[in-house]
């Protein structure tokens, strides 16, 4: 079994810090994935927060990939139901073409903040599903609207030679199921919702379902929140009292947040009452030699050789330190 390894990056600001020095610890830290050798660098979207930093990943990753010469970086990722499928596909057909074979676009269905700022960025509200949606941004990305489209030859230009590829990200059936459908490469957020029988049936259905497009087969990734550090101790200290909370509203609708607090605000935005579940947070944690076991261990029960991984520690040194004992761990083919 051959791991590859890619960083996703949140751009927070953890105590004492700016936005602006959260974003220049985002440009070290994917400086440090391509001098170490990871496969990708992906920047998140988050909005009307005091503590993240990237709200606009298309901004982020031009600034990226002029900061780097050979990673891939991408979007962990754009979420598209706020926004023109065409601005979508010029944004990264731009990328695309200033970089080539470097840019991924990587789509999430959740919200990337509060009820207020999901208002503000749906003031227009574009009521197509996410789907339809996604099938507009593919068409746009590879060349103009086709004959009998209400654009009919409408281009999103400049169409590069390599368009960015495109991800699938999600923590549900419904993500899975719409991978499959575009027989697009799918992204598991073990990260967000840490339930370990929901990522199994995704990535079952995902597999079952699979679309394939031009020859493409699925690729299962799973993203994963790793501490790594000298000692099993240091590193269970750096990991905390993390925990995930899953807010379900009176209407169904359901959504992760890091904290009681930030249930509580998401629920007086929307106006309604909730429930939350609270669990400890998913973090694969230790010394190298435990990472290292516990990633084996996990792409074999999931059926993944691709993983994305994200580390929320507040000293930069540390997490450049677990970066790189977790690319120590992972360097070698493992049979």
């Amino acid at each position: 079994m051959t791991i590859t390894l890619g960083i996703l990056d949140q751009s927070i600001a953890y105590a004492g810090q700016s936005p602006a020095e959260a974003l220049a610890n985002t440009v070290k830290l994917a400086q440090l994935a391509e001098a170490l050798g990871y496969e990708r660098f992906w920047v998140s979207e988050h909005h009307d927060s005091a503590q993240l930093a990237g709200s606009s990943p298309e901004v982020l990753i031009g600034y990226l990939l002029a900061s780097t010469e050979r990673i891939r970086i991408g979007s962990g990722g754009v979420m598209l139901q706020h926004y023109s499928p065409y601005k979508v596909a010029e944004n990264f057909n731009v990328l695309a073409s200033l970089a080539p074979g470097r840019v991924e676009l990587g789509i999430g269905r959740a919200p990337g903040g509060l009820p207020r700022s999901t208002k503000a960025l749906q003031w227009n509200d574009d009521a197509r599903s996410l789907s339809d949606k996604l099938a507009e941004v593919e068409t746009y990305m590879s060349g103009p609207a086709p004959d009998g489209h209400p654009l009919e030859g409408l281009k999103a230009s400049p169409i590069p030679e390599q368009p960015a590829d495109i991800y699938i990200l999600g923590t549900s059936i419904a993500s899975a199921e719409l991978a499959a459908e575009r027989g697009l490469p799918y992204v598991f957020a073990l990260f967000i919702n840490n339930d370990p029988s929901a990522a199994k049936q995704a990535f079952d259905i995902y597999r079952s379902r699979f679309a394939s497009t031009a020859g493409s087969t699925p690729r299962s990734i799973l993203a994963l929140s790793v501490i790594a550090a000298d000692s099993d101790e240091e590193a269970a200290e750096l990991a905390g009292e993390l925990k995930s909370v899953r807010v379900t509203l009176t209407s169904g609708k359901t959504v992760n947040v890091s904290t009681e607090e930030q249930a509580q605000e998401f629920a007086r935005q929307a106006g309604e009452s909730y429930t939350t579940e609270v669990r400890a947070a998913h973090i694969t944690k230790g010394t190298k030699e435990s990472v290292r076991s516990r990633i084996l261990e996990l792409g074999r029960l999931y059926g993944v050789e691709e993983f994305i991984i994200t580390t929320a520690v507040g000293e930069f040194d540390q997490r450049v330190r677990s970066f790189t004992l977790l690319k120590e761990a992972l360097a070698e083919q493992v049979v």
